[in-house]
């Protein structure tokens, strides 16, 4: 474990770092599924506003 000790003999622990990575940009095929979710979402929405318009 990785610690340093400050002054007046107080330890101080630091968290282990994960390991970094390149992020990758998404392929044609998450894209589409992406504009779906969003599609759906938006769906979703546009459907409880009405049925909360309609209700009250």
């Amino acid at each position: 474990m990785r610690y340093t000790i400050e002054d007046g003999g107080r330890l101080n622990n630091f968290a282990i770092e994960p390991k970094m990575y390149r992020a990758e940009p998404p392929n044609k095929n998450q894209q589409r599924t992406y504009i779906i979710m969003g599609i759906g979402g938006a769906a979703l929405v546009a459907a409880l506003m009405y049925v909360a318009v309609s209700v009250s």
